[in-house]
């Protein structure tokens, strides 16, 4: 008698992707989703808001699971910061609270150079910040809580491990789990115990769609990254971008203006360059990565604002979906 195979059932829920800023959550959530849905760049406190990730994954029975990983700001200290880092906090621990598994993500090296007494002042604030996130997901219950050991690839083995004790001792999570986000070491196995953990139900997106944020938010991103990426050095993290208009023209080309925000009129000429090359190179990067996201030909216009006061601006808040008064 021919034994029929039980129909494996499809499972979905929310995973939180948290930590210390710059530990590497970016870069874990594109590699679980399998694109680029999160900016990445060296500097700090690059994601302001939520970004949420559609993972399709399998889980180790072989059923298929899609995870909504939301992807939070940075968690660090705010006792005398601004408005936006407030919020930015407040926006982490919400998409805590929403999900079935958090997944903390630890910057492993960082933290060993501390332990070391070798560490820069970005890796003591990243330490700091880490304890923070550790204390805070004491208070958390009725969750899966999995530590994530990032870069794992420029640390030794038998580092790793008393790094691994250390963390193990205060009896947080669930699993721990070593990774290199980068270069997708350790991602499979973590992928299968996320999936496995989802809870059983109907997909909550459409299979093929990787991310859950508005277009005009997403190219807004994508700008905001390339400014980061050619301008760390010289302009400061208050700048930001908002996409003013998108239209899509009768040809199938979609064309899309946004204006970069500085704080200064100093500012401005750094966004520009000699002869406008730095902003129009700022352009063909975002354009080109438009471009590969929408699948059509882009015209994207830049333009370079003061307004010192954005950070209080209401509306800023309203579009990327964070609390003004956090």
């Amino acid at each position: 008698m021919e034994v029929m195979k039980k129909k494996m059932q499809n499972r979905s829920g929310f995973a939180a992707v948290i930590g210390a800023p710059n530990a590497g959550k970016s870069t874990l959530t594109n590699a679980l989703v399998g694109e680029k849905v999160s900016i990445v760049t060296h500097k700090v406190q690059t994601t302001r808001f939520q970004i949420r990730g559609i993972a399709m994954l399998t889980g180790s029975d072989g059923s298929q699971a899609q995870i909504v990983l939301v992807d939070t700001p940075g968690i660090f200290s705010h006792k005398e910061s601004d408005r936006l880092s407030k919020s930015m906090v407040h926006a982490a621990w919400t998409g805590v609270n929403d999900s079935e598994v958090i997944l903390h993500v630890v910057d492993a090296p960082a933290y060993h150079r501390c332990l070391m007494n070798d560490g820069t002042s970005q890796d003591r604030l990243s330490v700091d910040d880490t304890i923070r996130v550790s204390n805070g997901l004491k208070r958390i219950q009725n969750k899966k809580i999995f530590l994530i050991l990032n870069k794992i690839d420029e640390l030794a083995h038998d580092l790793t491990l008393s790094l691994i004790e250390k963390f193990r001792l205060l009896n947080i999570y669930n699993e721990i789990f070593i990774v290199s986000a980068l270069n997708m070491d350790g991602i499979k196995k973590l992928s299968e115990y996320v999936a496995d953990l989802m809870p059983i139900s109907p997909f909550l997106y459409p299979v093929d769609q990787a991310a859950d944020i508005p277009s005009r938010l997403m190219a807004a991103e994508i700008t905001r990254e390339k400014i980061f990426l050619r301008l760390h050095d010289e302009l400061p993290y208050a700048s930001t971008v908002e996409t003013e208009s998108w239209k899509n023209q009768k040809n199938g080309d979609i064309r899309i203006d946004q204006v970069i925000y500085v704080r200064r009129d100093s500012q401005k000429p750094i966004v520009l360059g000699k002869g406008g090359q730095t902003i129009k190179s700022i352009g063909a990067s975002a354009r080109n990565d438009m471009q590969d996201w929408l699948g059509k030909k882009v015209h994207l216009f830049l333009f370079v604002k003061v307004r010192d006061n954005w950070q209080n601006d209401k509306s800023h808040y309203l579009q990327t979906g964070l609390e003004y008064d956090a």
